[in-house]
């Protein structure tokens, strides 16, 4: 049923040449903003099917409105828990009437039913599941999210970015058009998930999809051998980190959770002066809420949080790269 963390990772292949997608010139240099918008779990805990608690939605409408201040749309990548709470439903709902938000669909298998798999941190890479359970799955959360929302969602994301061989392919026959569960430059084969170092921050047609990676930034005077030092430098105790220090190489994400915003600033430089058209962004929405992620444990911590989307905004604004929507998205990949 699954691949076990004991076997070789999924790795797909990167994008050919002919495979990239060119962007019209009218579409300008982007970025988007996808949330993660899911229950509340312990981080260090071992998977619990009984851990779906959505608490921190009711945070969302003003965070919801304090983007919206910044112009910034938000994508929302909505889970089980969340889809089937009516409650968290209604909130969403409230944020989708602006015109500009979407609703994707993101796929927690241990809190997705059907539960015919064992819990294992394997098993949470919805990709190492038999392929008739995994559609199973993105079949129940498609449906919640229909129901909810009164539409089919278009685009998908794997939690913990568990792509697997199959994954692709059950979405294009249940009628996605994007996906974005490579979080490129990035590796989870050590604990049983796909390994991505193969694969950039361009948007891809992979098998009838738009892919969209989750955007990783390589800075400093090496940044050119950024993915290949990034690796190598993995085998040594603390070696990125001292690549990084160095100033030699250092492997950004764009994301306010553990990643500071003085080196998100400059990536965010580096990649538009090399001529990155989309930049893509991402948070999870427990992390509205402290002491529900690693990543905002107290009220310090969310203070950092909208300090780094103020930082952030005010920066691309100065870059005049716009937000896109998820509709802006979709037209101009076609």
């Amino acid at each position: 049923m699954t691949n076990g963390a004991g076997q070789r990772p999924f790795r797909p292949r990167p994008p050919r040449p002919v495979d990239l997608i060119r962007w019209p010139d009218g579409f300008g240099t982007r970025f988007a903003v996808f949330c993660d918008v899911e229950e509340e779990f312990d981080w260090s805990a071992p998977f619990s099917r009984a851990a779906q608690s959505t608490s921190a939605m009711a945070a969302f409408p003003a965070a919801y409105l304090r983007f919206a201040s910044l112009g910034i749309p938000l994508t929302c990548m909505v889970d089980y828990p969340v889809a089937t709470d009516p409650a968290a439903v209604d909130v969403l709902r409230r944020a989708l009437a602006d015109g500009r938000s979407a609703v994707g669909a993101q796929l927690h298998p241990w809190v997705t039913p059907p539960f015919d798999e064992p819990l294992s941190p394997a098993n949470s890479y919805g990709g190492n599941l038999a392929p008739s359970l995994e559609a199973a799955k993105i079949d129940a959360l498609t449906s919640a999210l229909t129901k909810a929302f009164g539409q089919e969602p278009l685009a998908f994301r794997a939690g913990r970015y568990g792509l697997g061989p199959s994954t692709i392919g059950l979405l294009r026959e249940r009628g996605y058009r994007l996906d974005t569960s490579v979080r490129a430059r990035y590796d989870y084969g050590a604990v049983g998930g796909p390994d991505f170092r193969v694969i950039g921050n361009a948007a891809y047609r992979w098998d009838g999809l738009i892919e969209l990676p989750f955007s990783t930034v390589f800075t400093g005077r090496l940044r050119q051998m950024g993915p290949w030092l990034h690796r190598a430098a993995t085998q040594l105790p603390h070696g990125p980190g001292a690549l990084a220090r160095l100033g030699l190489a250092n492997r950004v994400s764009l994301t306010p959770e553990d990643m500071p915003i003085k080196e998100v600033l400059h990536a965010i430089e580096v990649a538009v002066a090399g001529g990155e058209r989309l930049l893509t962004f991402s948070f999870h929405s427990p992390s509205l809420v402290p002491g529900h992620t690693p990543f905002v444990r107290d009220a310090a911590d969310l203070r950092r949080f909208w300090a780094w989307w103020d930082a952030v905004a005010n920066r691309l604004d100065q870059l005049h790269v716009r937000a896109a929507t998820l509709d802006e998205i979709l037209q101009a990949a076609a």
